[in-house]
């Protein structure tokens, strides 16, 4: 059996037992509402070069999810990503491609709960995404587009992230018996830490690939100085940064066993504040904890890590193509001509 450690492993993955029922379905119902819209206005927004955008944004996050940091005394954190997903992809794209995420987390690696899956997937995912956009890009426009400007807006929009989705996740801890006036000082002191790590990265990342292939970040380039060099975009453009994402994606993989060993923000308040003892095991045990069963040492890890991030590619890619698909079905239907009715 698991140890409640090896439960929750990576940050503000809510296990189950911390929330209550009626807490989780609650979020339940919000998540899939909300990615139901998403779909939505996907549907009416992607493009081709997206698609497999969404794959590879997905894959990268999952990846570097492994990678935790340390922050503080004896505290780790790790890459959210759904303000990085969301100012690259749009905000409802970057939603599903955060789904995906943390969805496959829970179903194959048991990192989070499947009651509590919900509320994960809101906080890490919706929020942040939401967040991340809608705060940034009003930034990018204040900044005029200059390329200090994005530097700043990765910042403080991937920073704003982490402390919302800190604060939904209080708010239902508080909301399942946990004392507010211990969860949310406790919460949001430790993630305004691991907050800063994540903007370092997400700074790092836009300024990047902005300033590599501008013309592949649609979302951005209308917020950016107009001139930027603005490259064509072909199907071979695309395979290549697809091909490129997805091998950066299992570089992390296999430096993921050198990911820091601490405790990471949602673990330690959870043991310094007394309910860590709350969490339940997982109902079944597929790759517990990132390891490959039967298979020991850093290769377990590497190989865990690798095999999730195809299938979250794979997961995120094929929901792209479906939309793409339902929405070119739609199209075509409407453009159809219609027989005509014959006269009384």
């Amino acid at each position: 059996m698991q140890s409640l450690t090896d439960l929750l492993v990576f940050a503000l993955h809510v296990p189950d037992g911390f929330l209550n029922a009626p807490v989780a379905l609650l979020w339940w119902v919000l998540t899939v509402a909300v990615l139901a819209v998403a779909v939505r206005k996907t549907s009416g927004s992607l493009n081709e070069r997206q698609i497999p955008l969404m794959g590879v944004m997905a894959a990268f996050i999952f990846a570097a999810q492994m990678l935790n940091f340390p922050v503080l005394g004896g505290t780790s954190g790790h890459l959210l990503g759904g303000a990085l997903a969301a100012l690259l992809l749009g905000p409802w794209a970057g939603m599903l491609v955060m789904a995906c995420v943390v969805g496959l987390q829970a179903l194959l690696f048991q990192d989070g709960g499947l009651l509590a899956m919900g509320a994960n997937i809101f906080n890490m995912g919706i929020l942040t995404a939401a967040v991340g956009y809608w705060l940034g890009t009003p930034l990018l426009r204040l900044f005029g587009g200059k390329p200090w400007g994005l530097v700043v807006t990765g910042f403080v929009a991937a920073w704003v992230s982490v402390m919302v989705a800190a604060i939904a996740c209080s708010l239902q801890l508080a909301l399942s018996g946990v004392p507010a006036g211990v969860v949310f000082p406790a919460m949001l002191f430790v993630h305004a830490f691991i907050g800063v790590g994540e903007g370092l990265i997400t700074l790092a990342a836009l300024t990047f690939i902005v300033s590599t292939r501008p013309d592949l970040v649609t979302t951005l380039t209308s917020y950016l100085d107009p001139t930027t060099t603005r490259r064509p975009v072909d199907g071979r453009t695309v395979g290549l940064v697809t091909l490129v994402g997805l091998l950066c994606a299992v570089g992390a993989a296999f430096i993921s066993p050198l990911a820091s060993g601490d405790p990471d923000g949602l673990e330690r308040v959870a043991e310094d504040q007394g309910f860590l003892d709350r969490a339940l095991d997982a109902p079944f045990s597929i790759l517990p904890d990132y390891t490959i069963p039967g298979l020991d040492g850093n290769a377990s890890t590497i190989i865990a890590g690798i095999v999730g991030l195809l299938i979250v590619f794979a997961l995120a890619y094929g929901i792209a193509m479906l939309i793409r698909s339902r929405r070119q079905a739609a199209e075509e239907e409407r453009s159809a001509p219609r027989p005509a009715t014959g006269e009384r």
